[in-house]
């Protein structure tokens, strides 16, 4: 299993180039994100925050735009007929996560939550485990239609940086719980690194579904 090379599009070149650019949006939203909560660590709600801000909020436009291509495109041309609904269901899972990329980078300039010094360190490992899930999910999602070889190997990477995420925000929330900040601010605190833990849920889930198709796939 999961050893045949075959490339879906070989009568879709123009739908192929629409799915290859989607799955760069997912990556491009997990870099934008993660410079989004740099900026906000170094100096706050700051014009370079919002700039990147923004930036995020386009890249995030710009997918949905993509994503209704991609639809129509399957839709309307009778593109891969017997994969169109997996395919469909794996576009729309990316999406959500490129959507709480932004949405979660929204809730920092909108919250502007104090972030004691001491805990810097902490987020930034758990941004980091939570873009590269994203990323990993992303190259996952590509081999489907390039290299079924590659599915499971970038899967089992999806659910070990799941799996790091849920100890990192485990022993975060531990240390803010424990500290002698103000109740409201560890619960705001708390609120946004769950909301940047579930990133990571959201690609294990779509990961779970891309697993099922490749199998159905390969029989």
């Amino acid at each position: 299993m999961f050893h045949v090379k075959l490339n879906l599009f070989s009568k879709a070149k123009a739908l192929e180039s629409k799915i290859d650019m989607f799955h760069d949006k997912v990556i491009d939203s997990a870099m934008t994100f993660k410079k989004s909560v740099r900026e906000y660590l170094n100096a706050g709600r700051s014009d370079e925050f919002k700039k990147v801000n923004k930036q995020l909020r386009q890249i995030e436009h710009d997918a949905d735009q993509l994503r209704r291509d991609i639809e129509n495109r399957l839709y309307s041309q009778n593109l891969i007929p017997d994969l169109r609904a997996n395919v469909l269901e794996m576009v729309e899972n990316l999406d959500r996560v490129i959507n709480r990329f932004d949405e979660v980078s929204y809730q920092f300039y909108i919250e502007q939550p104090e972030i004691p010094e001491i805990y810097f360190s902490r987020i930034t490992d758990l941004v980091e485990q939570v873009t590269d899930c994203a990323e990993n999910m992303s190259i996952a999602s590509r081999s489907f239609f390039r290299d079924l070889s590659l599915v499971r190997d970038y899967s089992q990477k999806v659910y070990f940086l799941e799996h790091e995420t849920d100890l990192t925000s485990g022993r975060l929330k531990k240390s803010i719980f424990d500290s002698d900040i103000p109740l409201a601010n560890k619960l705001q605190l708390s609120t946004i690194i769950d909301e940047i833990e579930n990133i990571a849920d959201l690609a294990e889930d779509s990961i779970d579904r891309l697993l099922i198709f490749t199998i159905k796939r390969d029989i």
